[in-house]
C-alpha cells in the first residue's frame, strides 16, 4: 500500500535522528559540513508544475543528469570529480550535481517527490527505501543487473540484496561498513592476551573476566547504545528483533540479554554505569575505550563499526593502539553483516534510466573512479574494485578493506530488514531498562520481560 507522500515530507523532518547522519559517515573523511552560503554548492530543482515531468531525453549524446547526495565538504569535491571523470569518458554526458547537508537532503527531495521532479539519480539509506519503493517513486535496477549494463560480478550477495525489496533491486550500494570490536592493543599486548577473530559470546565473557583480573580494564557492553548489540545477538537464534509489529523472540530471549549486564556488574567485568553519568554517549572523545586516567574507569572495547576506527585511533592517547576485530555472538556467523552505508538509486522520473544505469556501473566498478572517491562512502561494494584502490588509500583504510572481504565477509549473514519507524521507542526503553540493571534497581528478570511487554506494546500500536 502507498504511503501518502507527506508522510515523506514528515520523515525528512524527522530524518536528523537517524544514526545515518552521523555515525554512518566514514571517519578520517569529515569536514565541515558545507551550507549554500559557505561555498557554490547548488540548490535541488524546484518542483515541476503539477501533472509535469521532465523533459524526455535520448540516452547517451546530448543527455544530462541530475544527481543528488548528502554528505560534507570532502564527498561534494570528490562525487563532483568522479562525475566530470563520466563526462570525460562519455562525451555529451553531462551532470547537475545537487549537494545538501543531511537534513536539507531530505526536504528537498521530499518537496521534488510531491512534484514528480526527483534527480534521474539520488543517494539513499536504508531506512527509507521501503518508503520510496512503496510510493512507486524507484527504478528497479534488476533488468540492468540481469543484461550486464550493472555489473555485480563482484559484489557480495548479502550487500547487493540490502537494496532488494520484493522481487526488485532499487538501490545498489556505494560504501560498506560492518560491525566491528574496538579494543586497546597495546593493554592487552602489555598483559599476554590475544584476542580473535569470530569470538563466541561465552569466549568474550571469559576474555572481558581475565582481561579484568590481569589490567583492571572492565567491558562496556554498548551502553547507552545497546539496541545494536541485542540485535545483533538475537540473530544467532535466527531471530528479527524488529518485526512490523512486535518484537520478534520471546520475553526469556530479552531476559538473557540482560543477565548480561547483571552477572557482568556483579561478577566486576563490567564497566560501571557511573563511569558514564558525566560524559556525552556517542562521543568518541569522551568514550572510555580512550578517555579516562586509570584502569578503574576505562574500558578495554566498544561495539562501533568499521567506519569509527579511524576517529577511535586519532582519539586514543599517545602510544595506545586500538584494534579491531568481530562482535561476539554465539554463532558469530549468522549474527555478523554487511552494513551499506548509503545506496545510489534511479528515479522514476528520470528522463535517461538507462544513462543512469551506466553511471551507477561506473561508480561501482570503474577503478579510475573510485580512486577519485577512495572509499569516502565506505568500502566499495566490488571486491575487485576495494583490492584495486587499497594501495592509494590510508593503512587504516586498508585494514578496514581486509578485515570486511577476509574476516566478516565469509563469515556474516544477510542484515535485518529496516527497522520501523517505532524501534526508536523501543530502542530509548531498552537503554533505559538496562541503566536500571546496571544500577541494581531491576533484575535481569524484570527488565527483560518489562522489555517484551513494553516493547510488543509500543510496536503494535503504531
Amino acid at each position: 500500500m502507498k504511503k501518502p507522500i507527506a508522510l515523506l515530507l514528515a520523515a525528512a523532518m524527522t530524518a536528523g535522528l537517524s544514526a545515518c547522519g552521523g555515525s554512518s559517515e566514514p571517519a578520517g573523511t569529515q569536514a565541515p559540513a558545507s551550507s549554500a552560503a559557505g561555498g557554490e554548492t547548488k540548490e535541488a530543482q524546484a518542483p515541476a508544475a503539477e501533472g509535469e515531468t521532465q523533459a524526455s531525453q535520448t540516452p547517451g549524446e546530448g543527455a544530462e543528469l541530475v544527481v543528488a547526495w548528502w554528505g560534507n565538504q570532502v564527498r561534494n569535491e570528490r562525487t563532483q570529480a568522479a562525475l566530470d571523470l563520466y563526462s570525460e569518458q562519455n562525451p555529451g554526458v553531462t551532470f547537475d550535481g545537487q549537494f545538501s547537508e543531511w537534513a536539507d537532503y531530505w526536504n528537498k527531495l521530499a518537496t521534488a517527490a510531491a512534484g514528480h521532479s526527483m534527480p534521474d539519480i539520488i543517494q539513499q539509506d536504508y531506512k527509507y527505501i521501503q518508503q520510496y519503493v512503496s510510493n512507486d517513486l524507484l527504478v528497479d535496477l534488476t533488468p540492468y543487473i540481469e543484461d550486464g549494463t550493472i555489473d555485480v560480478s563482484n559484489c557480495n550477495e548479502d550487500i547487493l540484496n540490502s537494496g532488494r525489496i520484493g522481487d526488485g533491486i532499487y538501490a545498489i550500494c556505494n560504501g560498506i561498513n560492518t560491525p566491528a570490536l574496538l579494543y586497546n592493543k597495546t593493554a592487552l599486548d602489555a598483559a599476554g592476551i590475544t584476542v580473535k577473530d569470530n569470538m563466541t559470546l561465552d569466549e568474550f565473557v571469559a576474555l572481558s573476566k581475565e582481561i579484568q583480573e590481569k589490567t583492571g580494564y572492565k567491558t562496556n557492553l554498548a551502553y547507552g547504545n545497546n539496541e545494536i548489540l541485542a540485535e545483533y545477538l538475537l540473530r544467532a537464534d535466527d531471530i528479527v528483533m524488529f518485526e512490523e509489529d512486535k518484537l520478534g523472540g520471546t520475553a526469556e530471549d530479552y531476559v538473557a540479554y540482560m543477565k548480561l549486564y547483571e552477572d557482568g556488574i556483579k561478577e566486576g567485568w563490567v564497566i560501571d554505569a557511573a563511569v558514564f553519568a558525566e560524559t556525552t554517549i556517542g562521543s568518541v572523545e569522551q568514550n572510555p575505550l580512550v578517555y579516562g586516567t586509570s584502569p578503574e574507569t576505562m574500558s578495554w572495547c566498544m561495539c562501533a563499526y568499521t567506519n569509527q576506527l579511524t576517529a577511535f585511533r586519532n582519539a586514543a592517547p599517545e602510544g595506545v593502539e586500538i584494534g579491531m576485530t568481530t562482535w561476539p555472538s554465539k554463532d558469530p556467523a549468522k549474527s555478523d553483516y554487511l552494513k551499506p552505508s548509503q545506496f545510489f538509486s534511479i528515479t522514476k522520473d528520470s528522463a535517461n534510466p538507462d544513462e543512469a544505469a551506466k553511471v551507477l556501473n561506473f561508480i561501482t566498478n570503474s577503478v579510475d573512479c573510485n580512486n577519485i572517491l577512495l572509499g569516502e562512502r565506505g568500502i566499495p561494494l566490488s571486491s575487485a574494485v576495494a583490492e584495486a584502490i587499497a594501495p592509494n588509500m590510508d593503512e587504516t583504510s586498508q585494514e578496514v578493506i581486509k578485515f570486511i572481504n577476509e574476516v566478516v565477509s565469509p563469515n556474516s549473514s544477510q542484515i535485518n530488514p529496516p527497522a520501523p519507524d517505532s524501534a526508536s521507542e523501543v530502542n530509548n526503553l531498552i537503554n533505559k531498562l538496562e541503566e536500571q540493571v546496571c544500577y541494581g534497581q531491576m533484575s535481569a528478570e524484570e527488565a527483560g520481560k518489562q522489555l517484551f511487554e513494553e516493547g510488543n506494546a509500543i510496536m503494535g500500536s503504531k
